[in-house]
């Protein structure tokens, strides 16, 4: 099969591996219908993190199941199914908790247990506690907005959820990729009554404003702040969605946080220092992480399939997996929001 494998900064390739085949009880080859490039393979792409050696990449994809091995019973072959970005058995206490990110044998993407996602087949094990099954066969035109529920919908989510958005809340996401983006429509949906998307760019406040957002600050920094402490009247916001992970992005959440107010952080930390002490004294608190995608995968998978929700928007380029490269500089260079790839 052909794969994506990463081999340093700025080295991406396509290249020829070895079929999967099920290995042990629990497995389940997938056929990839749609896979895409996460805001996250980046850092890596960009050399922020090393890249020790070449390994496949890609943790976001769709599929049909190909085979699968003799104790799965939650899944079989002809079935649908969306994959949440980690691997988790979904019997350890974590998972049983709905924190699959958190699995005590959680398997990555790419390792010597599950192939990675951007190739035309994925074998990884415990499909029982990974896999989601459609019901029945989807039409093509949701194949985006499922895909989005294997990580960034999800995680968009898991941001809104951690930073405890409620009816009437007014909202501030920090971060127009994919995530935020993502973290705008689930604030939304949540009953935000405003949501301020920090934006600096057209195509993605059009979007932001498609999602739910009420309000665009294009400025950042200490400008950002101003501005968002005069659209509340020096108050702050009631909830803060922070979907970047730098330490401008922290910095900004706290500041347009009012008193007793939650960050909910999601973005991949770089770089970051909490302001313990602005925590102490105004009590804002902070909460979230690593997004447990598959707990919120069955109430987000109905949302989409009744068009409550269309996620899917956030890809704005498409490619076939031939072109894999092309996509990561098109999202390098921030001349695509998030690329989809079909193999």
């Amino acid at each position: 099969m052909r794969a994506t494998v990463i081999h340093g900064a700025f080295d991406v390739r396509l290249e020829e591996r070895p079929d999967p085949r099920i290995d042990g009880p629990g497995d389940a080859v997938v056929k990839v219908v749609a896979s895409c490039i996460c805001g996250s393979d980046l850092w890596p792409y960009r050399g922020e993190n090393p890249v020790k050696q070449p390994r496949p990449i890609g943790h976001e994809f769709v599929g049909i199941v190909e085979d699968i091995g003799s104790e799965v019973r939650t899944v079989k072959p002809g079935d649908f199914v969306i994959a949440p970005f980690v691997v988790s058995d979904g019997t350890c206490p974590h998972c049983l908790a709905g924190y699959q990110t958190a699995c005590q044998n959680m398997v990555g993407y790419g390792s010597a247990k599950a192939d990675g996602g951007q190739g035309e087949y994925v074998k990884l094990p415990y499909a029982d506690g990974t896999l989601v099954a459609t019901p029945g066969m989807p039409d093509d035109s949701l194949v985006p907005s499922l895909l989005t529920l294997s990580d960034v919908m999800g995680t968009g989510w898991h941001a809104a959820r951690s930073a405890r958005v409620k009816a009437g809340d007014t909202v501030v996401v920090v971060g127009d990729g994919a995530v935020g983006l993502c973290g705008v429509l689930a604030a939304s949906r949540m009953g935000a009554e405003r949501v301020v998307a920090l934006s600096r760019h057209e195509p993605r406040q059009k979007l932001a404003t498609d999602f739910g957002a009420t309000d665009i600050i294009a400025e950042r920094g200490d400008a950002a702040r101003d501005a968002v402490l005069e659209l509340t009247n020096g108050v702050g916001a009631d909830a803060v969605l922070e979907c970047v992970g730098t330490e401008q992005s922290m910095t900004t959440a706290f500041e347009v946080a009012r008193a007793g107010a939650t960050v909910g952080f999601v973005g991949v930390p770089h770089g970051v220092e909490v302001p313990i002490k602005t925590m102490f004294s105004r009590n804002v608190g902070l909460n979230g992480g690593a997004a447990p995608c598959r707990a919120y995968l069955p109430e987000l998978m109905a949302d989409v399939l009744a068009g409550a929700i269309d996620p899917g928007r956030v890809f704005d380029a498409e490619l076939p997996l031939a072109e894999v490269a092309d996509g990561y500089t098109a999202m390098h260079e921030r001349r695509a929001i998030k690329v989809l790839l079909r193999p």
